[in-house]
């Protein structure tokens, strides 16, 4: 078995394991302690409508031609991106990618006494994770409650009152805070002050005020009848 996990010829799966077991226990202390550590992770994404029919899915364009998604959209809609959280599928993906490049690996050995070359083996077992991420997805958007995937656009959290969870916020340099949009939903968004002269420490209530990439520019919450409901 140790043979198998540390032979080079495994090092993508191995290493895929094992980055699924750091990312759920920095997750499940993140738990315990309050914080979302990778709840970041669904703010990283452009805005795309990801419920998408793969079979036929065409909108008509401003010239009266038929488009499709583009194949990007497309492959993350297939594989539930927008129906679960990423970190979700993230360790789904990487468990299912490291069991079965193992096993794969473990079998060819087994009958021929040899691994496959790293570069070679990823590929089948990339094919064969793709599905399993979808179907996983699928059954997990059955189980998880609705309101915790319900995609919500993230032009609506302008305006709306953040508490920083993680470090101080300052100038080009954003920390976590925590925010409740109108369903009650929680999110964990990146934040920076609006200004290169403030600094919000831990704690500090902002308003944010506009999206600049994957964090939001805030300022600090001055009315105090305008208080996070999370």
């Amino acid at each position: 078995m140790m043979e198998l996990i540390t032979a080079s010829q495994n090092q993508a799966f191995t290493v895929a394991v094992v980055i699924m077991f750091v990312i759920a226990l920095m997750e499940g202390v993140g738990m315990l302690l309050g914080i979302g550590v990778f709840a970041f992770l669904d703010t990283l994404l452009p805005e795309f409508d990801f419920d998408v029919d793969l079979d036929v899915d065409l909108d008509v364009g401003l010239d009266g031609a038929h488009s499709s998604p583009p194949a990007f959209t497309r492959l993350l809609g297939w594989l539930r991106v927008g129906q679960v959280p990423i970190l979700v599928l993230l360790i789904v993906f990487l468990t299912a990618f490291g069991l079965i490049g193992l096993t794969m690996q473990g079998v060819i050995h087994s009958a021929t006494g040899f691994y496959l070359p790293g570069v070679i083996a990823w590929l089948p077992a990339l094919v064969a994770t793709l599905p399993i991420v979808r179907v996983c997805g699928g059954v997990l958007a059955m189980v998880i409650p609705k309101d915790e995937t319900d995609a919500v656009a993230e032009s609506t959290f302008i305006g709306r009152i953040a508490v920083i969870t993680v470090g101080s916020a300052r100038w080009q340099s954003p920390a976590e805070a925590k925010l409740t949009d109108e369903h009650g939903q929680t999110h964990y968004v990146m934040v920076e002050p609006h200004s290169e002269d403030d600094e919000f420490a831990q704690g500090t209530a902002v308003l944010l005020t506009q999206q600049n990439g994957s964090s939001f520019l805030v300022i600090r919450n001055t009315n105090d009848a305008m208080v996070d409901q999370g």
